[in-house]
């Protein structure tokens, strides 16, 4: 048995250990390495056995034997069509243990479990709002849940000891704790993430036939809008699945905004149909408004672009001096222009400072846009 290595944080971990962690790709993956770093002892589980060692190999955990002693919780991070199966298996499994699971879809689990008449005593079901584009492993991190809302799901009939140590996992891991009921869970991860990505694979998907010359043309504005268009298809299958009904009350709504959009844009002569656009328009800024900025605050930013050339060393040069110069860097975006050596650096910084940000740029030597 290999040992855990020590928390590099000053306080000690909520969570106690062992903690077991049935699916090991993406998020079972990132949950292992985050506590690891906490010192805690994790041990994994998956289906497919490349899968576990490979998460084993990257340091999230070791592969679970038979002489190892019962967790004290145990966090499914499975697709969400075996979530129900893998949630009763570990309540059975490990009947002293606390059962959550960490997938996108809340009330389907749930109802299929009830259904079952599974005791759910011990299960707490939960959702980190975190994820990339590619899955796996691989590409798991140890950060990847540090500031992201973890919505926690409980009833009246919740345990206080088992909130307590879902609750304990979450913050370990960096999470900001959220209250919702499944219900509530479901329908505002349908307007915030799927109802996204559907609007993004469909927009993307324009893409295919066009000519190359065209895409040639692509610049910020389809990036940002298309870049999780590159996410997994079988999984997102299953999440749409799951939350259909949702999904569905939106897209069907999102899709009366745009019928509305194109006929005011068919003709924009008659009367009212120049307000009718601006009117939406307004809308969506005033949307992108609430869209909470860095670490979850309202604080907006200013984003300045500088051309570097395309180069090494020449990004790791701009940061520097942006610290030299007492810039802080609220956030960064690389864009490089087609046929040419040179890149667009975008650079999130707070509006007080951005004046002077371009100013002393210059003064350096850097060219702006």
């Amino acid at each position: 048995m290999s040992a855990a290595p020590k928390g590099n944080g000053a306080r000690a971990a909520r969570t106690r250990g062992p903690v077991h962690v049935i699916g090991a790709g993406l998020l079972g993956a990132s949950v292992g390495l985050g506590l690891r770093e906490r010192g805690i002892d994790v041990t994994l589980e998956d289906l497919s056995p490349t899968t576990v060692a490979l998460a084993a190999d990257y340091g999230a955990g070791r592969v679970r034997t038979a002489a190892d002693p019962a967790p004290a919780i145990v966090i499914v991070a499975t697709p969400p069509d075996v979530a129900a199966d893998a949630v009763e298996r570990a309540l059975t499994s490990f009947p002293s243990a606390v059962v959550t699971d960490v997938t996108s879809v809340k009330l389907a689990p749930l109802l299929e479990l009830t259904r079952r008449g599974v005791d759910l005593t011990n299960y707490v079901g939960s959702h980190p709002m975190a994820g990339r584009e590619r899955g796996g492993a691989i590409m798991a991190r140890a950060d990847l849940f540090v500031a992201r809302p973890w919505v926690i799901c409980r009833d009246e009939a919740t345990p206080a000891e088992a909130l307590t140590l879902v609750e304990g996992v979450a913050l370990d891991l960096g999470g900001v704790l959220i209250e919702m009921t499944p219900e509530e869970h479901d329908r505002s991860v349908g307007l915030v993430s799927h109802l996204p990505q559907v609007v993004s694979s469909l927009l993307a998907a324009r893409l295919v036939p066009a000519t190359e010359q065209a895409i040639g043309l692509a610049g910020g504005g389809l990036r940002d809008t298309t870049r999780i268009a590159a996410s997994d298809p079988e999984l997102w299958m299953q999440i749409l699945g799951a939350n259909r009904e949702p999904v569905v009350e939106l897209l069907d709504a999102f899709g009366a905004d745009i019928a509305a959009f194109a006929d005011a844009l068919r003709d924009p002569a008659q009367t009212g149909a120049k307000r009718r656009i601006a009117d939406l328009l307004a809308a969506g800024n005033r949307g992108v408004g609430r869209i909470p900025g860095k670490h979850g605050s309202s604080e907006r930013f200013t984003t300045i672009t500088v051309l570097i050339d395309d180069t090494p060393g020449q990004l790791g040069l701009l940061l520097t001096e942006l610290g030299e110069l007492g810039i802080n860097m609220e956030d960064l975006r690389l864009e490089h222009s087609p046929g040419a050596q040179i890149g667009f650096a975008e650079i999130a910084v707070l509006p007080e400072v951005a004046e002077r940000a371009i100013t002393d740029l210059v003064e350096r030597g850097w060219r702006t846009l």
